[in-house]
């Protein structure tokens, strides 16, 4: 082969690596809130530029933060999106498996939506309510204990609720959502209720602080649902008796077939979410491995593409799915945190 065939061989060898890299697929995990949010900037992505279309999956904020956090070698997981802050325990494990070059990207609020089919008529629940229909045990009647739960339908509860029968499908233990609503609606609403705080004081020896209660009852009032929303959203229009819980975004794209509840007499809706009066609204994530940049540079274009004004900005793309837009000034600050490859620390974690 002459020198000018060799020159022809490595030029076309050289386009063709360039091509494969260019082309490799970014893998995405991760919270079913955040999805329907991350396969639309992946659509935009990929018919935009000149890399593949990332590959989305939803596999709920915990199990995507565990698949991230498995490695750090190419075969794992690039980005992973979770509908609440990662744990600290899990920012451990990242690093004790080779994952310490990590930027943590606040992309807006969402709201967990409580709904039912739009057939029924609909009513108000307090987070106090809500809390004594789905914790595993409720305070007895002296209030000096704590009993299994006993109630069956809502007027069970309050004679003002409907007298429905307590159905309500949910998340499971890996998603954001059941972690949000387990924090801000019975955490929230059960610890200043005695019969639940006394069970710590009693044990002294032991010195045990008291846990806030956040235990859902497993008797079969509460139906574990998987980690597709939208799998949600078609058992609330068979079961008109049954609640959902779920994403904001979800109830906007099925606003024809169910509606949101209101809790503490607030709907959910987007300035409620915004200004923080909605009870039970929540920030959402996107988790960036950043030493990936280094064998596939889609990686980098793509989670600008997903913090740009284009996407999460007032008027931005994901508003038109429910995306909830943060201010101008934290955008800009969650914006260059990415931009900057802007490392998380343990310090920035609960």
């Amino acid at each position: 082969m002459n020198l000018k065939n060799i020159s022809l061989a490595l030029a076309l060898s050289s386009a063709l690596a360039t091509s494969a890299v260019a082309n490799e697929q970014l893998k995405i995990v991760g919270s079913s809130t955040v999805y329907p949010f991350s396969s639309l900037v992946a659509e935009e992505f990929g018919a935009t530029t000149k890399f593949s279309t990332p590959v989305v999956e939803s596999n709920g904020s915990g199990g995507g933060i565990k698949l991230f956090c498995a490695g750090a070698d190419k075969n794992t997981p690039s980005i992973a999106n979770a509908s609440r802050q990662m744990k600290k325990s899990e920012f451990e494990v990242c690093n004790s498996n080779g994952v310490i070059n990590i930027s943590e990207a606040l992309i807006g609020f969402d709201g967990i939506a409580i709904a039912q089919s739009s057939n029924v008529k609909s009513f108000n629940l307090t987070k106090a309510q809500l809390a004594l229909a789905l914790a595993k045990e409720v305070p007895s009647k002296d209030g000096k204990s704590l009993i299994a739960n006993p109630y069956k339908k809502w007027s069970d509860i309050d004679a003002t609720l409907p007298n429905r029968e307590i159905i309500v499908y949910g998340p499971p233990k890996s998603s954001g959502t059941r972690d949000s609503f387990e924090e801000m609606i019975l955490q929230s609403a059960l610890k200043k209720v005695s019969a639940y705080t006394d069970i710590y004081k009693k044990d002294e020896k032991a010195n045990k602080k008291y846990k806030e209660y956040s235990e859902i009852r497993t008797d079969g009032a509460y139906v574990e649902s998987g980690e597709n929303d939208n799998l949600i959203v078609q058992r609330l229009t068979k079961n008109e008796a049954a609640i959902g819980i779920f994403g904001y975004s979800y109830l906007i794209e099925n606003k024809d077939k169910v509606v949101g509840l209101s809790i503490d007499n607030v709907l959910p809706t987007v300035d409620a979410i915004a200004n923080g009066k909605y009870p039970v609204a929540r920030s959402m994530y996107f988790y960036i491995k950043n030493d990936h940049q280094k064998s596939n540079p889609s990686l980098k274009e793509f989670t600008k593409l997903f913090m740009s004004e284009k996407m999460i900005g007032d008027d931005g793309i994901l508003t038109e799915i429910g995306l909830i837009p943060l201010s101008k000034e934290t955008r800009t600050k969650a914006r260059n945190v990415v931009l900057n490859n802007t490392l998380l620390k343990a310090s920035d974690l609960h």
